[in-house]
């Protein structure tokens, strides 16, 4: 079996993209006030704290961000216990999310899975006013009615191909791939 990788997005076109959503963000939002972003583990959370830091940067106003970690709400986690679900995410339930806007921040969105039970835990921490979808990257196939607010990149895919988000916090790089596995004859 041969594998295929295509770099589609390097270190200054994931920097580009954060850029962009920063600025659309505090555009559709008129400011960041009320806003807190909160970034899907692993590399969601670390997209989100960038993100946060280029709005410092931009705007000069801080904005509180957090991680949240959605494994006990998986549909696909056999045992689900509430109990894990309260307790994986303290750091989430110490921020009060009621009435704020939350821009939830993912690396890749594929069928919406991960991202509906991101708002169920967030549901389980507050009632936000208002939840925004902000990703690096779009490769489609939704299984649920599930639509991002602010794309970094729009990805087509075959269901055989897959996107790897690679962050220097956890890989010692940046950089977007795409390959597919193809078997030899």
């Amino acid at each position: 079996m041969s594998t295929e990788v295509h770099v589609i997005m390097d270190e200054a076109a994931i920097r580009r993209a954060l850029t962009r959503i920063a600025h659309e963000i505090l555009e559709r939002n008129k400011g960041i006030e009320n806003c807190v972003l909160i970034g899907i583990k692993t590399r969601g959370e670390y997209l989100a704290e960038r993100l946060a830091a280029k709005i410092l940067e931009i705007e000069g106003t801080p904005v509180t961000w957090a991680s949240i970690d959605v494994t006990p709400y998986r549909d696909d986690q056999k045992d689900k216990n509430s109990k894990a679900a309260i307790d994986v995410n303290k750091e989430l339930r110490a921020l009060d999310i009621e009435d704020k806007k939350v821009i939830l921040f993912d690396d890749v969105l594929y069928t919406g899975r991960t991202i509906r039970a991101a708002m169920d835990a967030l549901m389980d921490c507050g009632r936000p006013q208002m939840i925004q979808l902000a990703v690096l990257a779009d490769r489609g196939h939704r299984e649920l009615p599930i639509r991002p607010d602010y794309i970094g990149k729009n990805v087509p895919t075959s269901k055989q191909e897959q996107i790897e988000v690679l962050l220097t916090e956890t890989d010692g790089k940046d950089e977007v791939t795409i390959f597919q596995n193809r078997e030899e004859k």
